[in-house]
């Protein structure tokens, strides 16, 4: 496993950070795919075996129960000194803002639900889940200072926002004495490459780390198109929302990562991952079976030549926003989020 420094921070990352929603109780939450604890564990074992020390999940993940498989793994198999923890937590609710509760609060009553969830002392990287509407961003940056002066975060980051969020949030941030974010976690992928327009220039000029979700577009990037099946490719409504529409123009893309796969004679997913490595600090990988990160963790050590890497990018077309971002709007404030589910409420 090779290791990066995570943007403008002291935290040596390995060049794979795990994905952890695919872990947790299936019966709660919004996906019915994940898997459940025993079969968690061994992977995130694996992983550390093969070098990963960074570990992304989220209190809106299976309603909780991602962070609490991720925390006791990694209490019993690891040092928590030698690991990097990150999680992220939810806008305020409809419900907490009638009743008062300022981002502030909000923030702090999160941080120790995750905290209580994981079983460990802090996080090392806290990260704003998607941006909200509601709440001023001074009051989440000023949130997130307090999580940080006390101890219980190391760095903050964010995720789902566009560039110019994120340089407002951190340009308050640089005037108010905030916290600033030292990540950035988008959609991005070799199907999917919008954050090339804004995004990764500015995070180059800042020196800003991008550890992008959804690396292998959900295993269209790791597989030719109904080959090998997972419960998740079955199952995952989502992640079909987001790719599906555009499945058509994508797929002279994922041929060619096949092609390229048979001539290294590696799987697509070290191919794509390989892509990717050459853009960002340390792509989210998710993994429910031990050969995902076992294939991710061979991707550090494959570099593409230039022509090869032209040869994927050639044919990429632009695409609409999908998920959560095409959400990322003013007037979409009041709507029901993906990860929105009833037993999530923060008391």
């Amino acid at each position: 496993m090779k290791f990066t420094k995570l943007g403008n921070s002291d935290l040596k990352v390995s060049r794979i950070c795990m994905g952890c929603m695919g872990f947790g109780d299936p019966t709660r939450g919004q996906h019915s795919w994940t898997i459940d604890e025993e079969h968690s564990r061994e992977i995130i074992k694996r992983g550390l075996e093969l070098g990963v020390n960074f570990f992304d999940t989220a209190i809106g993940y299976q309603s909780g129960t991602s962070e609490q498989y991720v925390g006791k793994a990694i209490r019993d198999f690891a040092k928590r000194e030698e690991t990097v923890v990150a999680t992220k937590f939810l806008p305020r609710t409809v419900e907490e803002i009638e009743n008062g509760i300022t981002g502030q609060q909000h923030i702090e009553n999160m941080i120790d639900k995750s905290l209580s969830n994981l079983g460990i002392d802090y996080v090392d990287l806290y990260i704003y889940h998607m941006w909200d509407w509601n709440t001023p961003i001074e009051d989440i940056l000023d949130g997130l200072s307090r999580v940080v002066r006390a101890g219980k975060a190391r760095y903050i980051g964010i995720s789902n926002c566009f560039a110019w969020q994120l340089a407002k949030a951190n340009a308050i941030a640089e005037r108010e004495g905030f916290e600033k974010f030292i990540s950035v976690q988008g959609h991005y992928n070799l199907i999917f490459r919008e954050e090339e327009r804004e995004m990764v220039p500015y995070c180059k000029e800042e020196n800003i780390a991008l550890t992008p979700y959804s690396a292998l577009a959900s295993g269209r990037l790791s597989r030719k198109p109904g080959a090998d099946d997972t419960k998740r490719a079955a199952e995952d409504a989502y992640a079909k929302f987001k790719y599906d529409s555009t499945a058509q123009q994508d797929s002279l893309i994922i041929e060619r990562v096949s092609e390229l796969a048979e001539k290294h004679g590696v799987t697509m997913t070290e191919i794509s991952l390989a892509w990717l490595l050459s853009k960002v600090a340390s792509p989210i990988v998710g993994a429910t079976k031990l050969s995902h990160i076992e294939g991710a963790a061979r991707a550090v050590d494959l570099e593409l030549t230039e022509e090869e890497t032209a040869y994927l990018e050639e044919p990429y077309v632009p695409h609409p926003l999908a998920g959560v971002m095409a959400q990322n709007k003013r007037e979409n404030a009041n709507q029901k989020h993906v990860w929105s589910t009833g037993d999530q409420k923060i008391k």
